[in-house]
């Protein structure tokens, strides 16, 4: 007698996030690493910098820049700076901010917040936009509609995210005067800088859409659905779209990388209160355990959007999750 059971699911799950966890251990360490050495490697004076982050340029003299430099510990040498952050760090210590004097996480996680909403509206325009432009190339090869694809995705892959930003507001802002060009205030402040996000990954999504839909669409099972009498749009709903969906999903984790580069431009770009808006400051002026916090932050949310594509096409891949068992 044969009994059908769930194939190791739980544990195909648990190897997927350790080995993203064992990664974001890595990539904590590494990314803490470089961005201390690149701060001190920054023109200027340090001590300085932050003594005119608090005090004001007006006000700073030589004595102020002294005194941060002896409260900070900056006179040590480099090695034994590093060595006291990276032990800080493994005790989820990251101190205050060396120019607001406010706990460093409270502000990282105000920043993150804001990151998150202008990723989560930015992807969702993307893949609407893509989703659609390529499903529709895919549905007709060949057609017009595949060539304007071809250039959609050319032009929007080519603009830099700071020019289609900038475009965005000549249009939309100055001219129409229709969207406000930059602050974090009502909800339609978050328009432009999304969109310029959008415009940019739905390139991508539009060229994976339309190829996989191409390729699904030939394939066996495909033509089988349709031999059994099923309607084109029941074909396309519950055979295309799955697997077409399970091909995308991949790419989009890889686009979190381009997607976490865009965020720092556009947020600065768009006065837009998120982790870019925040790294920009903390460089300026020398706040190196924001700075430090901020880019390990970044780099730790490429990882957990890369374990959760991982997880999701687990869980949308059409092959067989079940074996049998013979009792």
């Amino acid at each position: 007698m044969g009994v059908l059971i769930p194939a190791a699911g739980p544990a195909r799950v648990a190897r997927v996030l350790a080995g993203r966890a064992l990664q974001g251990l890595g990539v904590a360490v590494l990314v803490s690493g470089l961005c201390f050495l690149v701060v001190q490697r920054l023109p200027g004076d340090i001590a300085y910098r932050i003594a005119a982050g608090r005090y004001g340029y007006d006000l700073v003299d030589a004595e102020a820049a002294a005194g941060v430099r002896a409260e900070l510990g900056l006179d040590r040498p480099v090695w034994q700076q590093l060595l006291a952050w990276l032990g800080d760090l493994l005790q989820l210590d990251f101190g205050r901010s060396l120019v607001t004097h406010q706990p460093v996480l409270s502000e990282v996680g105000y920043y993150l917040t804001g990151t998150l909403q202008l990723a989560a509206v930015a992807l969702a325009l993307a893949v609407v936009i893509g989703g659609t432009i390529g499903t529709a190339a895919g549905l007709r090869p060949a057609s017009a509609i595949d060539r304007l694809t071809d250039l959609w995705v050319a032009t929007v892959r080519a603009l830099p995210a700071f020019l289609l930003g900038l475009l965005l507001i000549l249009v939309l802002s100055v001219h129409l005067d229709l969207l406000p060009s930059a602050g974090h205030g009502g909800a339609t402040s978050i328009v432009l800088p999304a969109t310029t996000l959008a415009l940019g990954l739905s390139g991508l999504v539009a060229r994976v859409t339309r190829d996989a839909v191409v390729e699904v669409r030939q394939s066996e099972y495909v033509r089988f659905a349709r031999t059994k009498g099923l309607g084109e749009r029941v074909v396309l709903v519950r055979h295309v779209a799955r697997n077409a969906v399970s091909v995308l999903v991949p790419y989009l984790g890889v686009q979190a990388v381009v997607l976490v580069e865009g965020v720092v431009v556009v947020e600065a770009l768009f006065s837009w209160q998120g982790l870019g808006h925040a790294l920009v400051h903390a460089v300026f002026w020398r706040d190196i355990p924001v700075l430090q916090a901020t880019a390990l932050v970044l780099a730790l949310l490429v990882v957990a959007v890369n374990a959760v594509v991982d997880l999701a096409v687990l869980w949308l891949d059409p092959r067989p999750r079940r074996q049998a068992v013979t009792s």
